[in-house]
């Protein structure tokens, strides 16, 4: 379970909370959705009691979306492992399933390549358990499908704080109380017409880096414990699905302490059944109703039966960015001498695999997916974009709730840092091997995407 550079956590020492993965299944033709979850060791069980036979037999309009609590893929080969299966149990299209990893940095390895680590003879194994599991929960998900509305609402947590800080000439990865971070937090609920939740979505932006260097216990960090709270509260499987932050980290982080990953959960989970309780009951919203003369004119807003807007489109692009000039690794090997041995190798490893996810490309790109159901729009991609990502996204198309995936599918696990991060050395803009400007080309890609999927932008005039 090495993440950390510095530090002596190659072997876990426990669990602090069990590593799950969740299917959402989305049928926009019949309205139909549900989720079915998983843990990562393979058994499974789902929203409902539907049985786990069966393959290839999905109906081609469905569409997957599996989150799982992992930190970061090292190599295509395991990334196309684990989404490869679920590809060929379910019969699906490869861009009908976005794989998403939550960005937990106090979870096992997931690169083969490891082997020559301590217990990286373990990674093998779990990785075929990992993708069964995956192809598993599909399956029983698509079985499951039933009629349900999915509404969404929106608020804020403050767990979310800006992580670049300048401290006495040098930029730092941690807390930075003079920056205003982005705490949206969007929670989408799918329900039955009769109120019962068959899954809630939870998007919210900030690392998983509450546990660091210190901690020996494998854990979702806080995701496991808002995922608990949300889920005891609904009984029904709750997705959380990490947004744009490369920027954005817990203010306490790099800790040994579990309960304080547990106190970060617990606090964003009853933020997410805040939001859910202002929700209006399944099939109806809020409608101005009528206008009472009191001592001021009173608007009155009331809950009226509705039916949702049903348009739905997929799109995939591949957006070009341009890679760095980079340096030889003899060169980083002799520029990183004076590291500690075991953070400079950490380095070193990262540095090479991180290269062959473009310098492998005749003519580099960075994929998107941008998928409408109704008023919301999931734009997911494979790398780690900073927070402009949604939060430009959203001012330009507010008639849209927009959901922002980081680390989802691959090729591409980098960073995308604004362009005045990489004037300012920040750490992000020198792991990355993308030159500046790929954010915001990322940016643009994803504002067009949103275009061609039915929103016009705020004060633009439809055509």
């Amino acid at each position: 379970m090495r993440n950390w550079g510095y530090g002596d956590a190659d072997l876990s020492t426990g669990v602090h909370d069990a590593l799950t993965l969740t299917v959402l299944a989305l049928d926009a033709a019949g309205a139909r959705e549900s989720a079915g979850t998983s843990d990562s060791a393979g058994a499974s069980d789902s929203a409902g009691a539907s049985d786990s036979a069966g393959s290839g037999d999905a109906v081609p309009d469905v569409s997957l979306v599996i989150t799982a609590d992992l930190g970061w893929w090292r190599t295509m080969e395991d990334e196309r492992q684990v989404r490869g299966a679920v590809l060929a149990a379910t019969g699906l299209a490869s861009d009908r399933v976005l794989l998403h990893l939550t960005h937990t940095h106090a979870g096992p390895s997931i690169c083969r390549e490891d082997a020559d680590l301590p217990g990286g003879g373990f990674v093998p194994g779990y990785l075929d358990a990992l993708a069964d599991a995956a192809a598993d929960a599909a399956v029983r998900a698509i079985a499951d499908l039933q009629d349900a509305d999915l509404v969404w609402s929106t608020g804020t947590h403050t767990l979310a704080a800006v992580r670049d800080l300048l401290h006495d000439g040098q930029a730092l990865l941690g807390f930075d109380p003079e920056q205003a971070p982005d705490q949206t937090l969007v929670v989408g609920r799918a329900s039955r017409a009769d109120g019962t939740v068959l899954a809630t979505i939870v998007n919210y932006a900030c690392h998983p880096t509450t546990l660091g260097y210190a901690n020996s216990h494998l854990s979702p960090d806080y995701v496991g414990p808002m995922r608990a709270v949300v889920e005891a509260a609904t009984d029904a499987p709750c997705l959380f699905l990490q947004g744009a932050s490369g920027e954005l980290g817990p203010r306490q982080q790099y800790s040994g302490e579990l309960d304080l990953a547990d106190r970060h959960g617990a606090s964003l989970g009853h933020a997410v059944l805040g939001v859910l309780l202002t929700m209006p009951q399944p099939g109806t919203a809020l409608v101005l109703d009528d206008v009472i003369q009191s001592g001021a004119p009173l608007a009155i807003w009331d809950p009226t039966p509705t039916t949702w807007d049903r348009t739905s489109g997929l799109i995939h692009r591949e957006v070009p960015v341009a890679v760095k000039s980079l340096p030889p690794i003899e060169e980083l090997e002799r520029e990183w001498a004076d590291i500690d041995p075991r953070s400079r190798a950490e380095r070193l490893r990262r540095a090479t695999r991180l290269r062959r996810t473009y310098t492998d490309m005749d003519r580099p790109v960075h994929p998107l997916w941008a998928w409408r159901f109704g008023d919301a729009v999931f734009v997911a991609h494979p790398g780690e974009a900073y927070s402009a990502l949604q939060s430009s996204l959203r001012a330009r198309f507010p008639s849209a709730t927009i959901v922002v995936m980081n680390l989802t599918n691959g090729p591409g696990w980098v960073y995308l840092p604004p362009e005045h991060a990489y004037r300012e050395d920040r750490y992000q803009a020198w792991q990355t091997v993308l030159e500046a400007g790929s954010l915001e080309r990322l940016i643009a890609a994803a504002g067009e995407a949103v275009i061609d999927l039915g929103f016009v932008p705020a004060g633009e005039d439809s055509l």
